[in-house]
C-alpha cells in the first residue's frame, strides 16, 4: 500500500510539474513574440519592449542610419514601449540593444545573444539575396576545430579555430589555406560567431564560387592564450584594448602559425595556395605581415585596415623600411591585393592614403568601397567578395 501511496505522489508530481512546463512554455513563446523586433512588410522593422516602471528606452545598433547613435522609444500603454524605424533596412544581420533609463540591457526574450569583444548583444535578420551565404543552407558542411598549438616565439599554448571544408576528413586531397584575422579587441572565435565565416565557406563552396580551401582563425593578441573562459585566466572581463596587439609581437610570431598548420593539416605548400586576410587590427596585421613575408602568400586582403603605426613602435624590425619591403613584395609576381573600406569608415582617410601611395608606385590591387562604416555589416561582405577570387 504505501508502495502504491508513493508512486502516486510521484505521478502526481510530474504532471504537476509537466502543467507548469507547458504553461511556461506558452507564456514564454508569447511574451518572446511581443519583444522581438517586427519586421515590417515596407521594410522598416519595430522595437517593443515591456517595462512598466522605465522613464526612458532607447535602442542602438548597426541597424541604424550612420551617425544615428540610438532611437528613442515611446509608450504604447502603461507597460509597453515602441519605435518604429522612419528609414528602410537592407538585407544583413543587425545587432543591437537596449538603454533603460541610462542602463544598458539585453532584450530579454531574444534568445539570439551574440558577445562581441566586452559586450553582448541581441541580433536579428532581415532575410535577403545578401543573406543567403550567412544562413545555413541543406549543402555538404565543413569542420571547425579549436586547435591549441605551441608557439615558440610567445613561449605558450595559444589556441586557433580551423575550418576545414566539407569532405577533408575523408579524403587525401591538399588544400590552400586562407589565414583570417579578426580586429582589436576580438579573438579567435569571432569571425565564426559575428562574421558567420564557417556558413559563408560552406555556401560558396557548394555554389561553385569559392574553391574548397582550409581557413585559420588565430587569436591576434600576442598576450592572450585563447579566447575569454577558454584560456588560463579564467573569469577575467574581456578589453577592447589587449597588450602586443600592435607592437609587432604577433607579425614577428606569425610563422609558428603557419609552420603549425602545414605540418598538421593536407595544404598545398605553395605561395599561390596561401592567403591572409583581416579586419581593422586584423588588417593592420595582413598588411605587415605580408610585407615582411612576401614569398609566403599569393593574395592579401586588407578589410578596413588600421594602417598606422604608432610612434614608439615604428623602429621595430617589422614596421622599420616599410616602403622598401612594399617594394620587394610588389615588383616581381605581386599577390593579389584587395583593399575594402566604407564610405562612413572612421578609418577611410588612411585607407586613402594608402591607395595613393600604392597608385604613385604603381603597385596593382583591387578596391572595393562600400557604404557603411567600421562594422560587422560590411566585413562579411568583404570577406564573401574575397574569397571568391583568391587560389584561382
Amino acid at each position: 500500500m504505501r508502495k502504491i501511496f508513493i508512486q502516486l505522489i510521484l505521478s502526481i508530481a510530474a504532471m504537476m510539474l509537466l502543467s507548469l512546463s507547458l504553461h511556461a512554455q506558452k507564456g514564454w513563446y508569447t511574451d518572446k513574440t511581443e519583444s522581438m523586433p517586427v519586421l515590417n512588410a515596407d521594410g522598416t522593422v519595430t522595437f517593443r519592449l515591456k517595462a512598466p516602471g522605465a522613464k526612458q528606452i532607447t535602442v542602438g545598433g548597426d541597424f541604424l542610419p550612420e551617425g544615428m547613435k540610438y532611437a528613442t522609444l515611446s509608450r504604447k500603454d502603461s507597460t509597453t514601449w515602441e519605435y518604429t524605424s522612419t528609414f528602410t533596412l537592407k538585407p544583413e544581420i543587425y545587432a543591437y540593444t537596449y538603454r533603460i533609463d541610462g542602463q544598458k540591457a539585453l532584450d530579454p526574450l531574444n534568445l539570439f545573444v551574440w558577445r562581441n569583444i566586452s559586450d553582448l548583444y541581441n541580433i536579428f535578420i532581415v532575410d535577403g539575396e545578401r543573406t543567403q551565404n550567412y544562413q545555413i543552407k541543406d549543402v555538404p558542411h565543413g569542420t571547425v576545430s579549436a586547435v591549441w598549438y605551441q608557439s615558440p616565439s610567445l613561449n605558450m599554448q595559444r589556441r586557433m579555430m580551423v575550418y576545414t571544408p566539407a569532405g577533408y576528413e575523408k579524403g587525401r586531397k591538399k588544400y590552400p589555406v586562407l589565414y583570417l584575422l579578426h580586429g582589436m579587441g576580438g579573438d579567435e572565435t569571432a569571425w565564426l560567431d559575428f562574421g558567420r565565416a564557417a556558413q559563408i565557406l560552406d555556401n560558396l563552396i557548394a555554389q561553385g564560387k569559392a574553391l574548397p580551401m582550409i581557413v585559420v582563425m588565430p587569436n591576434g593578441n600576442p598576450a592572450e592564450e585563447a579566447a575569454p573562459l577558454e584560456n588560463s585566466t579564467g573569469y577575467n572581463m574581456p578589453l577592447f584594448y589587449l597588450p602586443k596587439t600592435m607592437d609587432g609581437e604577433f607579425e614577428e610570431s606569425f610563422k609558428d602559425i603557419t609552420s603549425f598548420v602545414e605540418k598538421n593539416y593536407r595544404t598545398i605548400k605553395k605561395r599561390s595556395a596561401r592567403a591572409i586576410a583581416g579586419l581593422s587590427m586584423g588588417g593592420f596585421h595582413s598588411l605587415y605581415i605580408s610585407a615582411n613575408y612576401p614569398k609566403l602568400f599569393g593574395a592579401v586582403g586588407l578589410f578596413s585596415p588600421a594602417v598606422t603605426v604608432q610612434e614608439e613602435y615604428k623602429d621595430n624590425i617589422i614596421y622599420r623600411d616599410i616602403d622598401l619591403k612594399w617594394k620587394a613584395q610588389m615588383e616581381k609576381n605581386p599577390p593579389l591585393y584587395w583593399i575594402g573600406v566604407g564610405k562612413a569608415d572612421p578609418l577611410y582617410n588612411d585607407v586613402a592614403a594608402l591607395r595613393t601611395k600604392f597608385d604613385l608606385c604603381k603597385y596593382p590591387y583591387t578596391y572595393f568601397e562600400s557604404e557603411g562604416g567600421h562594422v560587422w555589416t560590411e566585413w562579411r561582405i568583404y570577406l564573401e567578395e574575397f574569397t571568391q577570387l583568391i587560389f584561382k
